[in-house]
């Protein structure tokens, strides 16, 4: 499957626009699986969630 890096970038919602795992959507989901927390492409577009944890993520959608 061919990356779609430059797609991906401009629709991300991160906030950190430096991130060198910007557009890579597969390399930034490992790396927050990692730390045990979530990218922000995970939760609903507003408000901005007070965390990143998998707590947060199910509080977020209210499962």
């Amino acid at each position: 499957m061919e990356c779609k890096k430059a797609d991906n970038s401009a629709k991300c919602p991160c906030v950190n626009s430096d991130c060198p795992r910007r557009g890579q959507c597969c390399e930034c989901l490992a790396n927050h699986l990692a730390r045990q927390t979530l990218p922000r492409c995970c939760f609903p577009a507003s408000p901005e969630p007070t965390g990143r944890s998998f707590e947060a993520f199910a509080k977020a959608w209210k499962v």
